[in-house]
């Protein structure tokens, strides 16, 4: 076994949320470097799935939930380095935003900063203390909480991430499915930078690694900007389905989430919507400055080279369909 080896497999790395649909692919990343991981989930019973990830012993689950100061310094003792991937895209009970991504982030840097750890905070591009959406706002609050704990975190600030169980293609090609009209939220026109959940997976590794620089906010995007608007057309593409895209102005999507709000998972919001009005995309000067996944040496993935391999199963018939037939 090589030094290196010897060296990360007597080392304890803690990740807050790794079972999480960002979290299975940041333990697939780590887990051929043969750090032991400590996954801390609410549900420790529902991580089983991650163990078959590394070697015998080398992943392990136990409970803690943000909200529990006590739990998270118990996940975090002996860890040299702590990952914090904790996030919610709706408010539910106690699950809120404040709740979750700031005084859980707080949590979180206090007790990797007690412990000496280093430490990596995911949390999303537009985080700004000053946005008129809550979960932007409570993102920006959050990273500002954290540096004030532990000045030398690194912040991975991912735009819309996709991968097989991603919330948001599957959404729309779900939608699309049973919808004879998908919405175009105030016309489609918000850009975003979509980026691969291994790419996203790939940063936390570097950072692990010690390759991105201490106190640094990073902007994770893909190689490609589209509208909203061009994002439902790749859906409708790819699964092979004719259907009317119509422009819904933010006032009457608001209305909308305001309806949608109390399902169980919620299609939209009113909160979301507001996100809507602004781009989700790396900022000039992330890439003038190298805070990206290219200045961390990571070459992204398309969305074409990604999306086809899940979204066909929203096809009529499958892999099977033809491309000649659309319905």
């Amino acid at each position: 076994m090589s030094n290196m080896a010897m060296s990360n497999s007597d080392t304890l790395v803690t990740l807050f949320g790794g079972s999480g649909f960002l979290g299975r692919h940041v333990v697939q990343a780590l887990a051929p470097d043969l750090w032991r991981m400590r996954v801390a989930v609410r549900r420790p019973d529902l991580a089983g799935h991650l163990q078959p990830l590394g070697r015998v012993g080398q992943i392990h689950a136990v409970q803690a939930n943000l909200r529990n100061a006590e739990s998270v310094a118990a996940a975090v003792r002996d860890s040299a380095v702590v990952i914090n991937l904790v996030g919610v895209l709706f408010e539910r009970g106690k699950q809120s935003f404040e709740a979750v991504h700031v005084e859980g982030a707080a949590t979180v840097a206090r007790a990797a900063a007690a412990q000496g750890a280093r430490l990596i905070h995911v949390s999303a591009i537009g985080a700004d203390p000053d946005s008129s959406a809550l979960y932007a706002r409570t993102k920006g609050e959050a990273e500002r909480a954290v540096l004030a704990a532990a000045p030398d975190a690194v912040i991975l600030r991912p735009s819309v991430i996709f991968g097989p169980d991603d919330a948001f293609f599957n959404k729309f090609a779900a939608m699309a499915r049973i919808a004879p009209a998908l919405p175009l939220i105030g016309g489609g026109h918000t850009r975003f930078q979509p980026v691969f959940a291994g790419d996203v997976a790939a940063a936390v590794r570097k950072a692990v690694a010690g390759e991105a620089t201490p106190g640094t906010v990073y902007e994770l995007g893909g190689p490609e900007v589209a509208t909203f608007k061009e994002l439902m057309r790749l859906v409708l593409d790819i699964t092979q389905r004719r259907r009317l895209l119509v422009p819904v102005p933010f006032f009457a999507a608001k209305l909308l989430g305001s309806v949608l709000k109390v399902l169980p998972t919620p299609p939209l919001t009113p909160d979301q919507v507001e996100l809507l009005k602004t781009d989700n995309i790396v900022s000039e000067v992330a890439t003038r400055e190298n805070r990206t996944l290219a200045g961390l040496g990571i070459a992204a993935h398309t969305m074409a080279a990604v999306v086809p391999s899940y979204l066909w199963r929203y096809r009529r018939t499958g892999q099977f369909k033809s491309r000649r037939s659309l319905a």
